[in-house]
């Protein structure tokens, strides 16, 4: 016998009420998060340097065995000089987009006992300052 069908096992059994649906927030202005970020930055770095590999293999068979000077010279300058823009193109950080979201602060009225405060910013003692 299944112990919920017997009806003392339904009798102390509640059903939940349906909860009322709560609004759902979009967060697709939010920027990519930083590992994201760091992702497409080293995924654009080996690319560069993957190219940069390339254009040196084909200076070394343009120079080499087929004797194209123009051409493997021209190779050769593209994989010294390709380095320098992958490390600034991998060093550019994500932009810092302004979101609309801000500090959150409770509305009852702890706000102020919550913030820390600098000694400076402390409210006037009623008794006079305290010296320590």
């Amino acid at each position: 016998m299944d112990p919920t069908s017997t009806p003392a096992y339904r009798r102390h059994v509640k059903r939940q009420a349906p909860r009322p649906r709560e609004p759902v927030y979009s967060v697709t202005g939010l920027p990519a998060s930083l590992r994201d970020d760091q992702k497409g930055r080293m995924r654009r770095y080996l690319l560069s340097m993957g190219i940069r590999t390339v254009c040196f293999v084909l200076a070394v068979v343009a120079l080499g065995v087929l004797h194209w000077t123009v051409v493997g010279w021209s190779l050769v300058i593209a994989a010294v000089v390709l380095p320098y823009f992958a490390v600034v193109v991998a060093n550019a950080t994500r932009s810092q987009g302004i979101t609309t979201l801000g500090p959150v602060t409770p509305s009852d009225g702890r706000a102020r006992e919550l913030s820390p405060r600098r000694p400076d910013e402390e409210p006037p003692n009623e008794d006079g300052p305290v010296h320590t």
